[in-house]
């Protein structure tokens, strides 16, 4: 009996060659030969000839490594568990989070070719969409972190006003697994919005205004009347114009005070403010609401409008 045969029969344990091993689970004798040499299989013994063999325990040690790796499992982990230095379960929950993460990109990355594919996706908006695909649900509000931050950095968060900061961050934790191409646009837009240097200056001015003790925003008057104005198509210099300001500031105002109020409104007032607000809403699937800053733009003008000459 030569030495080879001695070893696959010593203490009645039969051993196998790697060639062996490939044959019996359907895996390549390289794909063996390199997890051994990574050392998570290692061999029981070797042959007289040099010929790495292994046992029934390291047969089994291989259906289980071949299992994790099926199962998306990397080289590290599986080997934390072969050793027994991780639990089963601990590891396979830690890839059942890794796993719904990428569901939830993956669900998102079709949502946005969805809309893609429907038309009018710009290149640009395509790249930044994608880049927002690949973003955690806390990178991404990350990004409206740092623009709330830089528009009330220094500010006291007890002054008047200060509290929107956080009403401005106040974001979904994360996209739903299927999202609308509604939500999709809202991202790639809120996105570009605030990485627009000209929106973060007007949001830090009105912030700034806003804190104000003397600067404060007056409260706003109903604007109903000039909505219903605007709609009709009545200009702000018009004498019918004149009737609708009586009605929402009193005939009594004077000259000076309306062009005052438009002012403070004028200062409180900015359409991609508005449209930020509107952003923010759709991803919290929250109704929309009648935009009101044309409705001001309109009344600002007609609070202007010098008073007729008597």
């Amino acid at each position: 009996m030569d030495d080879r045969t001695e070893l696959f029969t010593d203490d009645r344990s039969e051993l196998f060659t790697i060639g062996q091993l490939a044959q019996r689970t359907g895996l390549t004798v390289r794909t063996i030969r390199f997890w051994s040499d990574q050392g998570l299989l290692p061999p029981t013994g070797r042959s007289g000839g040099g010929y790495r063999l292994y046992d029934a325990a390291a047969v089994a040690r291989l259906d289980l490594l071949r299992t994790l790796r099926d199962l998306g499992i990397g080289l590290d982990d599986a080997r934390r568990i072969l050793d027994r230095q991780s639990g089963v379960a601990e590891v396979a929950r830690a890839h059942v989070r890794a796993l719904d993460a990428e569901i939830r990109t993956l669900r998102l990355r079709r949502a946005v070719l969805r809309s893609v594919a429907r038309g009018g996706t710009t290149t640009e908006e395509l790249r930044l969409v994608h880049d927002l695909a690949r973003l955690s649900a806390r990178e991404r509000q990350q990004i409206i972190d740092d623009f709330v931050a830089e528009v009330f950095a220094g500010i006291d968060p007890d002054a008047p006003g200060a509290g929107l900061a956080g009403a401005m961050r106040a974001l979904p934790a994360d996209l739903p697994d299927e999202p609308t191409d509604a939500e999709v646009s809202a991202w790639v837009e809120l996105a570009e919005l605030v990485a627009d240097p000209g929106f973060r200056q007007r949001a830090r001015e009105m912030a700034m205004a806003g804190t104000a003790g003397d600067a404060a925003p007056a409260p706003m008057p109903d604007v109903t009347p000039a909505r219903d104005a605007l709609a009709a198509g009545i200009r702000p210099d018009s004498p019918e114009a004149r009737e609708v300001v009586d009605r929402i500031v009193g005939p009594a105002m004077s000259a000076g005070e309306r062009a005052a109020l438009a002012d403070r409104m004028a200062t409180f007032t900015d359409r991609r403010v508005e449209r930020y607000w509107a952003l923010v809403g759709v991803l919290n699937q929250r109704p929309p609401f009648p935009p009101m800053v044309p409705a001001v733009e309109w009344l600002i003008e007609a609070l202007r409008v010098p008073s007729p000459a008597h």
